[in-house]
């Protein structure tokens, strides 16, 4: 085949280290056109970006020469010093490790309505709730010590 044609959309998630509820509505939306911008200035397609005060969810679609562990490292550092020096948060940091799940096509609309709304979602359920569910849907193996 002379071209390469691929559809590779993830749905990320990571918190705020120790989960610290340190993102406050004040900057929540400024720290996420940042975030898109960061993604953008790597190349990959923010197709929304949303979250609450102690984590984010970023629906990315990322090309064939992207690394996706690259993608997020990349994110969490410049968002993390971004944070630091515009925002004057000087102890914010994200956590170390992250969620990602593939997302087809087919379910890209649902996955930015889920995103966009979780204001309103968390007030059900905490983070840690809503990240256990996402991993058994997705059948990922875990162990509950290792999560926090």
């Amino acid at each position: 085949m002379p071209s390469t044609h691929l559809a590779l959309h993830y749905h990320v998630i990571f918190s705020t280290k120790d989960r610290e509820p340190i993102i406050a509505p004040s900057w929540r939306e400024r720290l996420h056109a940042y975030l898109g911008g960061v993604v953008r200035n790597g190349d990959a397609i923010p197709e929304t970006i949303g979250g609450i005060h102690d984590h984010v969810h970023l629906l990315l679609g990322v090309r064939a020469k992207h690394c996706l562990a690259d993608v997020v490292r990349d994110v969490k550092a410049v968002s993390s010093r971004w944070v630091h020096e515009e925002i004057g948060q000087r102890g914010f940091a994200w956590q170390e490790g992250y969620g990602a799940f593939t997302v087809s096509p087919s379910q890209r609309e649902a996955v930015k309505q889920y995103i966009d709304q979780q204001a309103e979602h968390h007030r059900h359920r905490t983070f840690q709730e809503e990240y256990v569910e996402l991993l058994k849907r997705s059948g990922v193996e875990y162990d509950e010590r290792f999560l926090w």
